[in-house]
């Protein structure tokens, strides 16, 4: 997702992305650590889309 995207979003919105993404991230480490993953950047790209989020929200609030 692109940021102008996340700041059309509204703070629900935004709360739904992160619970869905974090859900996402402990559903892949733990494939992960069973077995190797093909994609293992995918960790990576969504700690990051979470970073991003949490940061956005951050901003808008102050």
């Amino acid at each position: 997702m692109k940021t102008e995207e996340i700041r059309k979003m509204s703070a629900h919105d935004l709360d739904k992305k992160i619970k869905d993404l974090r859900e996402e991230l402990g559903k892949l480490s733990f494939q992960h650590r069973i077995r190797p993953l093909e994609d293992t950047s995918r960790l990576k790209k969504i700690r990051k889309e979470i970073a991003r989020i949490e940061t956005i929200k951050l901003q808008a609030v102050n």
